[in-house]
């Protein structure tokens, strides 16, 4: 049979708390098992029932079809510019053959993709920034943002929090066309109007 030991000297947690002053004398236990309850009567008494739904209509977005470079023109990551989808404010785009398969790629190898140069944190152009050996875009100057191009524009570091917009194209015969954006172009509410 085990001894139990008692110490006659030992205070509790309650007599402890009364000596340095403390007024909350809430167990952990007690502290879940009232959070616990309120939330359970405020979910129930403030859910009035089910919500009237409302027909909404979803929002098509009908992006211009633009040529941007003969598929026999794009050498191995030789990124060329282009404008899309207008002339405006954080337009500059580029299109680049990776010679590795990439997320949304496109051609024989599925290579090929185009980004938007603004950087997703706060707008800065990555022109000239394109790193061949880690198929990658940036480092940014502002905050070193550092984009993967083979993973649909993906953060690999930095400040930023949201991937590049990648430009949808189209291959008919020896011409890429762009034909969409994925994702919001920095600075903008739509991409259609700068």
């Amino acid at each position: 049979m085990a001894k139990t030991t008692v110490y006659k000297n030992t205070r509790s947690r309650k007599q402890l708390a009364k000596e340095v002053g403390h007024k909350c004398l809430v167990s952990r236990r007690n502290f879940l098992i009232g959070t616990g309850a309120t939330t359970v009567t405020v979910m129930v008494t403030l859910n009035p029932g089910t919500a009237d739904a409302k027909a909404v209509p979803a929002q098509i977005t009908n992006y211009p079809r633009k040529f941007i470079c003969k598929l026999s023109e794009l050498k191995q990551d030789e990124p060329l510019d282009f404008n899309y989808p207008d002339e405006g404010e954080y337009s500059d785009n580029m299109v680049v053959k990776l010679g590795v398969k990439a997320g949304g790629g496109l051609g024989k190898d599925q290579d090929i993709v185009a980004y938007n140069y603004a950087c997703t944190h706060q707008g800065n152009s990555l022109s000239g920034s394109y790193k061949a050996e880690t198929k990658s875009l940036g480092a940014c100057p502002l905050h070193l943002s550092t984009y993967d191009l083979t993973r649909h524009g993906i953060l690999i570091s930095g400040q930023a929090y949201q991937s590049l917009p990648q430009i949808l194209l189209e291959i008919e015969g020896d011409s890429v066309y762009a034909t969409g954006i994925f994702g919001l172009i920095f600075g903008r509410e739509n991409n259609l109007h700068s």
